[in-house]
């Protein structure tokens, strides 16, 4: 059993074809079917079943799947941080959520090359949960993101707590009220944006009951992010719609469409349409995390967070000092 024999049966079942499992791997359907074959031969164990169309994993196939691919994915880990801590990468590669380029995130890169003019830094915009995955693959040096990771590869920390903001269309009879309750929102629609969801761990379990009032035991955590706001003081909005991301979120509120909770650091987007106003709950905030791998750290990271804190005194943001170790 080899690394080329077990890449080639994650192909093959991923992809449920040895043609486009040839394609992805780039081998000959021959050449991928010996390495499936001697594998086979090896554990004198039968993995694919061939006489289906798409192929299947056997039950044996399944169960040595489910176990050999997350060992595949923590050896490509390993392997990608070895080569990176042979050969640092000199530009430093930004990951970041679009919600957090609306804040102060452009101030902070120009204080942070304004102080290190040498600092060659990327720019991507990728989601908190593909964040973790970019940089266990070396496709960025550090993120920032909404959502708190519990993963043995990554360290995070906390920069602060952006209040989020009710965004309203501005014929709303409420787009005027300067400071909302949760509660004054629940006969509204409640646009969800958010594709990364909470952990089932700190997620609320709602209770509905049925029509005889008795408590629904089939209800599931709640893991969205604003209904699991709404959840924490007993709230469940009349109606929810969901969509791709907050842009479009945003789009639909314009409209007319519905609410929506944001980052106060977006409150000055189509502003002509939309009204933004306060909530008075003091934990209805969203988080900024930074997150980085834990073995290896860029050597430009603690400037960048020389940088963001620079910033946050500039601008009066409270926040706690931290380090990556």
């Amino acid at each position: 059993m080899d690394l080329k024999q077990l890449n080639a049966f994650i192909a093959i079942a991923e992809l449920q074809s040895f043609s486009a499992a040839a394609k992805a791997t780039g081998l000959s359907q021959p050449s991928l079917s010996r390495q499936l074959k001697q594998l086979e031969a090896d554990m004198d164990v039968m993995l694919i079943d061939r006489y289906h169309r798409p192929l299947q994993l056997t039950e044996a196939g399944q169960f040595f799947y489910d176990k050999v691919s997350s060992v595949l994915i923590e050896l490509n880990t390993i392997t990608s941080m070895t080569k990176r801590l042979a050969a640092p990468s000199t530009a430093l590669n930004i990951g970041f959520v679009p919600s957090v380029l609306y804040g102060h995130l452009p101030e902070i890169i120009a204080s942070l090359k304004q102080q290190n003019p040498d600092i060659d830094v990327t720019l991507k915009d990728i989601s908190s949960y593909q964040q973790v995955e970019a940089l266990k693959a070396g496709e960025i040096d550090i993120g920032f993101g909404r959502f708190a990771y519990q993963d043995s590869w990554i360290q995070q920390i906390l920069l602060r707590h952006e209040r989020y903001l009710v965004a309203l269309p501005k014929a709303h009879p409420r787009a005027h009220t300067k400071e909302l309750r949760l509660i004054d929102l629940a006969d509204n629609r409640l646009i969800l944006y958010h594709q990364t969801h909470l952990p089932v761990s700190t997620a609320i379990t709602s209770v509905p009951t049925t029509k005889n009032g008795r408590p629904d035991n089939e209800s599931l955590p709640i893991t969205e992010p604003l209904l699991h706001l709404f959840a924490q003081y007993g709230i469940t909005p009349l109606m929810t719609t969901e969509v791709s991301d907050l842009q479009v979120a945003l789009g639909l509120v314009a409209a007319g469409e519905g609410i929506t909770l944001v980052p106060a650091s977006l409150k000055t987007v189509r502003t002509e349409q939309i009204s933004y106003q306060r909530l008075i709950h003091e934990n209805a905030t969203s988080p900024i995390y930074l997150h980085t791998l834990k073995d290896v750290v860029h050597p430009n990271i603690s400037n960048l967070l020389s940088a963001i804190y620079q910033v946050y005194e500039q601008r009066g943001i409270t926040y706690r000092r931290q380090r990556f170790v």
